[in-house]
């Protein structure tokens, strides 16, 4: 690792890519080339992606033993704001396939020796957080409107929230919040990961990068979100193991998205000191 650094570049230098306006066809082509990563050695990214479903589960068995049954939802839903981080093997993968080289599953730890390791550590820190925040912030909704007393039993629960006032309130509510945990999320982390992977930028930039990224994009990016969680719905909802196959294929096609929206390093980019 060429000395630690975080903020900056390995040079103490803030570097701004140039990003591209991307279209609707930009979006099918980097799902159509995501797919194609996943399935030319499908068997080395399932086993990658098992960890997601078998999470699932554990999550779900948990909250259900410890009476916390309201917090299942916004754990399933939790996977899209902590998806960034846990998809960086796979943008590994895609990166050395995009480069002809060999692709074994065992490649997607090459990021530990990554010199972008101590950003990409920090980003992923920030969506810990964000995450926990998140659950914070659904059970204090829940509390705010049932109460201190969790519900009695997933049935229960779910004919409460679907036939009264305030499981409607909580509903609405709840989704609101998660919405916009969920637009943070995308403007500061779309492709920021890819980018410290490909050229170990700094936090700084990365996060700068996406932010305009979807400023340059708005419409665009708001429908990758909307496809990002409507797919991580579609894989959570056969007991999580879809995510099997959704999570691979989205973390695939979010490198390609990142190059499709970003200039190659060889492009004229600015450099600044911090």
């Amino acid at each position: 690792m060429a000395g630690f650094h975080v903020m900056a570049d390995a040079r103490g230098m803030h570097v701004q890519p140039t990003v591209r306006r991307i279209t609707i066809a930009d979006l099918r082509d980097a799902l159509r080339l995501g797919a194609e990563d996943f399935w030319a050695k499908p068997s080395h990214y399932v086993f990658l992606c098992l960890i997601y479903p078998i999470v699932g589960l554990i999550l779900t068995q948990w909250t259900s033993g410890a009476n916390a049954i309201q917090l299942i939802y916004p754990l399933m839903s939790g996977f899209a704001l902590v998806g960034p981080f846990a998809a960086i093997g796979l943008y590994e993968i895609s990166r050395r396939r995009e480069l002809g080289m060999n692709t074994s599953w065992r490649h997607a730890l090459n990021v530990r020796h990554s010199p972008a390791l101590p950003s990409i550590a920090v980003i992923g820190i920030m969506l810990l957080a964000l995450f926990l925040l998140w659950m914070f912030t659904a059970q204090s909704i829940y509390t705010s409107l049932f109460g201190d007393q969790p519900p009695a039993s997933i049935g229960g629960f779910i004919r409460e929230v679907l036939t009264t006032s305030r499981g409607w309130t909580l509903i609405l509510l709840g989704n609101a919040a998660g919405f916009v945990f969920a637009v943070i999320v995308l403007a500061t982390t779309v492709v920021a990961f890819p980018l410290m992977l490909d050229r170990d930028v700094g936090a700084v930039s990365a996060i700068e990068t996406s932010a305009r990224a979807v400023m340059a994009n708005p419409l665009t990016m708001a429908l990758w979100g909307l496809l990002v969680a409507v797919l991580l719905v579609i894989g959570s909802i056969p007991l999580f193991a879809g995510l099997a196959v959704v999570m691979p294929v989205l973390g695939h096609a979010t490198w390609h998205l990142y190059r499709k929206v970003v200039e190659p390093e060889r492009a004229q980019q600015i450099r600044r000191p911090m």
